[in-house]
């Protein structure tokens, strides 16, 4: 069976995500946690004891598997792709790699106009083994779990590629942004294209939905994301959106941005743990869903913590859609942290569905 027919196939079963993401009325409250499929599992450690993360990445057979691995040891209601959000770099051609206790390392920085004129562009075939692990993928999965898609934001990926690697200040990233805009923008668009190429290539093998990581917008004002991330997020949702699946869009620290967020294009929009998710509403408007927001360090205080704080955020999520959400999606206010203890997200799951 084809991608395609297997996506159609699938979709005909109602996804709980995928009703909660657009006004429906879904079975039972939908809940993932975003690293669900990391260093917290046993299962993925084995793994990981013999091929390094980006060999992961590129492997279907080992995408496939890593990605279920949450799926059948917590009941969650979607899986996410096992991917990393330099894989469309790695792809195009950028040298980098991903240092363990470091994260990506870019070889050579991209911090001139003329370092943006040799980027090199993703050609679809450069990721045609992600594709292939979707097709896997969608014959193993439960029928009423959606598959989510993801890729990283043109902004968070400037940053890295102008760092190097990660930061704590992003001062040459905001020197680049404010000191020569033109050559900003240039990278914006060059990394939008990029991005827009991974997603479209995911979407046309049949993710059920997607999710725009842009996990370092919190470092930046309201006005300075609205002048210079914004429209090229924009492009990216605008570009996707006749695939007409839900797009959801996350970042950490964006309690100030969740407006501008939204009005990127969004679907449903990710909140950390800093903002009440009623109050994530307010600032978004009504029509959008929402997506969170344990606090992923409450996985560590216990089960009576744990229990009140899921409880609590379940009445938030509530009282969200009172408020003119149009759904809640249960999920972390960030990752699982790989200290945490995979019986207490099993529990959390258990309890979820049944409020």
């Amino acid at each position: 069976m084809s991608e395609m027919m297997r996506s159609r196939a699938r979709r005909a079963h109602p996804f709980p995500l995928v009703a909660a993401a657009t006004g429906g009325r879904p079975e039972r409250r939908p809940v993932w946690f975003m690293r669900q499929a990391g260093r917290s599992l046993p299962e993925y450690r084995a793994i990981r004891a013999d091929h390094g993360m980006l060999e992961s990445c590129f492997d279907p057979e080992l995408v496939c598997e890593i990605t279920m691995q949450p799926v059948r040891r917590h009941d969650v209601d979607a899986a996410i792709l096992f991917s990393d959000i330099v894989v469309p770099l790695k792809a195009a051609g950028i040298d980098l790699d991903i240092v363990a206790g470091t994260g990506p390392v870019i070889a050579d920085p991209v911090r001139t106009a003329g370092d943006v004129a040799n980027l090199p562009r993703l050609d679809d075939h450069s990721v045609g083994a992600i594709a292939h692990a979707i097709g896997l993928l969608l014959d193993e999965l439960p029928d009423q779990t959606a598959l989510i898609g993801f890729a990283g934001a043109p902004f968070t990926l400037a940053s890295y590629l102008i760092e190097g690697g990660p930061s704590r200040h992003y001062e040459r990233t905001k020197a680049l942004m404010y000191g020569d805009p033109d050559t900003w923008h240039a990278l914006m668009g060059r990394l939008a294209d990029i991005t827009i190429t991974f997603l479209r290539v995911q979407l046309e093998a049949g993710v059920d939905a997607v999710q725009l990581f842009d996990s370092w917008a919190g470092m930046l004002s309201l006005a300075d994301y609205q002048t210079f991330v914004a429209p090229h997020s924009a492009r990216v949702f605008a570009e996707i959106a006749d695939h007409d699946v839900p797009r959801i869009h996350f970042g950490v620290g964006t309690g100030e941005l969740l407006g501008a967020m939204a009005d990127a294009g969004a679907d449903v929009i990710g909140v950390d743990w800093r903002v009440p998710l009623h109050e994530a509403v307010r600032r978004v408007g009504p029509g959008k869903a929402v997506q969170g927001n344990l606090d992923p360090t409450l996985l560590f205080a216990g089960p009576e913590v744990v229990e009140r704080e899921v409880r609590r955020v379940v009445a938030d999520g509530d009282r969200a859609v009172r408020a003119g959400a149009t759904g809640h999606i249960m999920n972390l206010g960030h990752g699982v942290l790989p200290g945490t203890d995979p019986d207490v997200l099993t529990r959390a799951v258990e309890l979820i569905h049944s409020l």
